[in-house]
């Protein structure tokens, strides 16, 4: 399977403002690239690019005051398999945990552990551990919150989306990492395309989106708790403790956004060299 992917984003700087972008694939995605994974800037710019503690691929411009725009447009293989439902997976004892998966067990800015702890043992308590005990944990998130853009709120934490049942994809991995974390099941917060492969085609315009990572069976396992079901086509682009750790930009000043498109979509042959066109930068924009 190929995916096209990509994205255009415009803001608007009242001066001359320094950004860290998270807009690059995983490096363990990289080796499936038919085409640059590169980030364009308008007017060019120079970027540097360097690994942040997560092993995400950053870019660090200096944006000028005006106008600017950041676009990318390649294509990715994909097996075309849907995320794996590793039944069996247990749960390690947090003595026996990796030590560099502890701190995924940990509250961080918007996973306010303490804020859930007594809650999450009350509902999940009596689950079995492992693979079970995620799932039930995925599906609560799944129903305490309804779905809408306009719940969107960059401020808002894992028992604030609890109270206010609502928000969007972040809220729904927020909410399902915390109730895993209070379980001492390590999770981490996961962000990248999923486009409609398999499923209906969404009415909501595309988007980046978030799930998540648990920790079992001496593995990370991906989970969903804004769909709740496997999915295909998932290409990861930056992994933390939460959204704070893998903004696609942080802006260090005034930056106005004005302008927001992703593209996430399956191949056909015969739109392959388009798609190639396209990420060349000689035709087909979106």
């Amino acid at each position: 399977m190929r995916i096209r992917a990509g994205y255009e984003i415009i803001y608007e700087c009242g001066a001359p403002t320094p950004m860290v972008l998270l807009l690059n694939v995983r490096p363990e995605r990289e080796g499936d690239l038919e085409t640059p994974d590169a980030l364009r800037t308008d007017p060019p710019l120079p970027v540097r690019q360097y690994k942040d503690i997560f092993g995400n691929n950053c870019s660090r411009i200096l944006a000028p005051a005006g106008r600017l725009t950041l676009s990318a447009d390649f294509v990715i293989r994909d097996s075309g398999a849907p995320d794996p439902t590793p039944v069996e997976a247990t749960q390690a004892a947090v003595e026996d945990l990796p030590d560099e998966v502890l701190q995924f067990l940990l509250g961080s800015r918007y996973c306010d552990t303490q804020a859930l702890d007594a809650l999450a043992w009350k509902l999940f308590g009596h689950e079995t551990p492992g693979w079970p005990l995620a799932q039930a944990i995925v599906g609560y998130a799944h129903q305490r919150i309804g779905f809408g853009y306009e719940y969107a709120r960059p401020t808002r934490t894992a028992s604030e989306a609890h109270e206010e049942q609502h928000g969007v994809c972040r809220d729904y991995a927020h909410l399902a990492i915390t109730l895993c974390r209070c379980m001492n099941i390590p999770a981490r917060y996961c962000t990248g395309y999923l486009p409609d492969i398999g499923v209906p085609a969404s009415e909501n315009p595309m988007d980046f989106c978030a799930w998540f990572e648990a920790y079992l069976g001496g593995a990370w396992r991906t989970l969903d708790a804004r769909h709740n079901r496997p999915r295909i086509g998932r290409i990861l682009m930056a992994r933390g403790r939460d959204a704070a750790d893998v903004a696609i930009a942080t802006t260090f000043g005034a930056a106005d956004l004005t302008g927001f498109k992703v593209i996430a979509e399956e191949l056909g042959p015969l739109e392959r060299n388009a798609a190639e066109h396209s990420a060349a930068g000689l035709s087909r924009p979106f």
